[in-house]
């Protein structure tokens, strides 16, 4: 056709409608009949064409949409994040678009390239990797603004909303000192994230505080995915068995839960469990299990607001807003056995 770049006139053109109809089967109107919609889509597949959409954003200065960057969208914490986030932001009137990291560096810095690319409106990120070089950069180099959640990262012009995973574990250590319980194990994946870190601090915070020593109870599986049935297996064959356990979520509970089965032990009559992060798996065992946990709705009100206040004044600092864990029994835990 003469030109390098195929653009919507080229599709008007060879479809035979007005720019203005091309221009609305693209967007997706629904007002367009179906002979026009049908000229217009064969034009678009034998142009191979594909639309500009950070040209159509900066046109009407907004794209009405939220790029969300998550480890692992499989995880239940991410996903019930997610329908909050989604509810809340369609009030305002955006899409949320969802990207899955994969604890991948790569990955997150190509998904964090796309959504510069596609010209979104804001961008909600919680890389796996947060202190990976290129991971950083692509962060900072987001023109968009953008909400951090529960990653240490400073960023120029970034805001971050962060979960206290310390004041949580202190709170939830406090309930199982107080039925007496002193050798507490904690089940987490090995990785450097912000969550297990801060996991750990506070379990060790808790023991200061309480004037005890912490014990050789900390197990740590190779991936958010791995079993740690084998440790976990380990650790209650000691004469010195856990009384109680802190694991992290679904999989690492349920693999701590098997171990303590295959232990003949019961749950809270000879070990008191506790999980951080809701599931259903968690809610529908027997007895259900105790629980650290963020509210769901606050966390997404959170970050609508942080959203929203960057929008309406871009140059402002950094701010950084803390939603609390909170501690609910399930009935999974009771007092410490007697030797």
């Amino acid at each position: 056709m003469g030109k390098g770049k195929v653009d919507i006139r080229d599709v008007a053109a060879l479809a035979g409608v007005s720019v203005g109809s091309a221009s609305r089967v693209i967007n997706g109107v629904e007002n367009v009949s179906p002979e026009t919609r049908d000229k217009v889509e064969r034009a678009i597949a034998i142009l191979d064409y594909r639309p500009n959409h950070t040209a159509q954003a900066l046109r009407s200065r907004s794209s009405k949409t939220i790029g969300c960057l998550f480890t692992d969208v499989t995880n239940p914490l991410y996903a019930r994040l997610f329908r909050s986030l989604e509810e809340r932001l369609r009030k305002d009137g955006y899409m949320l678009l969802l990207a899955n990291g994969l604890n991948d560096a790569q990955r997150e810095t190509e998904t964090l390239a796309l959504f510069a690319r596609r010209g979104m409106d804001g961008v909600i990120a919680a890389p796996g990797n947060e202190t990976d070089a290129q991971v950083l950069a692509a962060l900072q180099a987001l023109a968009m603004p953008v909400v951090v959640l529960d990653r240490d990262i400073a960023a120029p012009g970034c805001d971050a909303l962060l979960f206290d995973h310390a004041a949580g574990m202190k709170a939830a250590m406090a309930e199982l000192f107080a039925q007496g319980h002193q050798r507490i194990a904690l089940a987490l994946w090995r990785a450097s994230s912000r969550p297990v870190r801060r996991r750990i601090e506070g379990y060790r915070a808790a023991y200061k505080a309480a004037g005890l020593r912490a014990p050789d109870m900390l197990v740590q599986a190779a991936s958010a995915t791995a079993s740690v049935f084998a440790d976990v297996d380990a650790l209650l064959k000691r004469a010195d068995r856990p009384t109680a356990i802190v694991a992290q979520g679904t999989y690492t509970l349920g693999s701590t839960l098997r171990a303590i089965e295959a232990n003949g032990l019961r749950v809270p009559q000879d070990i008191s469990v506790v999980t951080i992060g809701d599931s259903d798996f968690a809610r529908d065992h027997s007895p259900s299990i105790s629980l650290l946990n963020v509210d769901a709705q606050r966390v997404a009100e959170g970050i609508a607001m942080l959203l929203h206040s960057r929008m309406t004044d871009p140059g402002q600092p950094g701010r950084s807003e803390r939603v609390p864990l909170q501690f609910t029994d399930r009935g999974s835990i009771g007092p410490a056995p007697r030797p």
